[in-house]
């Protein structure tokens, strides 16, 4: 048994994730490889990617109107390269896949030709409901079984790939809220954490690029992900990050197992975020609440909802409204404890299942 993970390298959300779950599988004593649809597209194409990002960073309804007319990109694929792949799948005899991006579908569809068996393949959602890659691609859904980590419908968490299982950090040790956009730094969390910086809350804020450290309110930190780095060049893994220094230079590290501003949301008494799957998959490893900004399409939308049921967010106006932040805080902390105990773990679920 050797599991293909298909994920994609725009944004974050479904990538750390499927280098979550290939640790996961790995620990298992399962093969488990990570592939990046970018890594299959033209150069050209990829410098585009970066224009894209700059632009959605900076202009947030310009990232909302993107999302609402995200299209298949299979069409702009390198057809030598993906043929490559392709070839490269028949003589390892892949038959085990989960696809945290919709988009990899039609190539499925074309791998089936060429397959030596049947395939198994997971449609693995981290939203609570279909996603743009997923719904752009919804003709091809019959290729696979799909299955949700987060489930809006049914209004709970059926599994998780967790940053850690190790125990939460005491909610009494933890001083300094996070802020961030997710990894291409989209929406309204740097207005907002100045707000709350203002108001006493001294944040920690992951930015996008290293203009975002211009401006400082008082007690604040910032940190950044190597602007540099792209997840589709070389072996997946997970990205340099480091804290942003005054003078405006940064030094970053990488951890082996996970992503290091997982370790700013273990040590926060909240995350300041738009409701993305990741940051909530982040949100019950760490059993930290979320303050849910603005989303960024109806899938987030509707995982804010998700959240904000369970007990484990709040949306950013009722937050401000509370008389007491920190004892409201903390009881969606001992919810998220208690939730992340009884949330089976994603990679145990694919390896039972398929040995049974």
């Amino acid at each position: 048994m050797s599991f293909a993970i298909l994920c994609s390298g725009v944004a974050l959300g479904v990538y750390l994730p499927g280098l979550l779950l290939r640790r996961d599988l790995r620990r298992l004593g399962i093969p488990a490889e990570v592939f990046v649809l970018e890594a299959l597209l033209p150069e050209e194409r990829r410098r585009g990617l970066r224009r894209t990002r700059s632009a959605f960073h900076r202009d947030f309804r310009a990232a909302v109107a993107g999302h609402k007319l995200a299209r298949d990109p299979t069409p702009l694929l390198d057809e030598v390269a993906s043929t490559a792949l392709l070839q490269r799948w028949a003589d390892e005899d892949r038959r085990w896949f989960v696809v945290l991006s919709g988009f990899w579908l039609p190539l499925l569809d074309r791998f089936r030709s060429l397959a030596r068996g049947v395939l198994d393949v997971e449609l693995c959602h981290v939203d609570s409901v279909d996603s743009p890659s997923f719904r752009a691609t919804a003709a091809f859904s019959g290729i696979g079984h799909s299955r949700r980590l987060l489930d809006a419908e049914a209004g709970c968490v059926r599994s998780a790939i967790l940053a850690t299982r190790e125990p939460p950090v005491p909610f009494s040790r933890r001083e300094r809220p996070i802020a961030h956009g997710g990894g291409w730094g989209m929406g309204t969390y740097a207005e907002r954490a100045e707000e709350l910086a203002q108001r006493g809350w001294p944040m920690d804020v992951i930015g996008c690029e290293l203009e975002d450290a211009g401006t400082r309110a008082a007690g604040s930190r910032h940190f950044l992900a190597d602007p540099e780095w792209e997840p589709w060049r070389g072996e997946p893994g997970f990205p340099p990050f480091g804290e942003v220094a005054p003078d405006g230079t940064a030094s970053y590290r990488v951890p082996d197992d996970h992503h290091a501003a997982f370790e700013l949301v273990r040590e926060a008494p909240f995350v300041l975020s738009k409701p993305g799957g990741a940051t909530l998959l982040d949100s019950l490893a760490a059993a930290t609440p979320v303050v849910l900004l603005e989303p960024l399409g109806d899938h987030e939308r509707r995982n804010a909802e998700l959240w904000e049921r369970l007990g484990f967010g709040i949306a950013w106006e009722r937050f401000l409204a509370l008389d007491n932040p920190r004892a409201d805080l903390e009881r969606r902390h001992l919810a998220l404890c208690a939730a992340r105990e009884q949330v089976p773990d994603h990679a145990a679920l694919l390896a039972a299942e398929r040995q049974a």
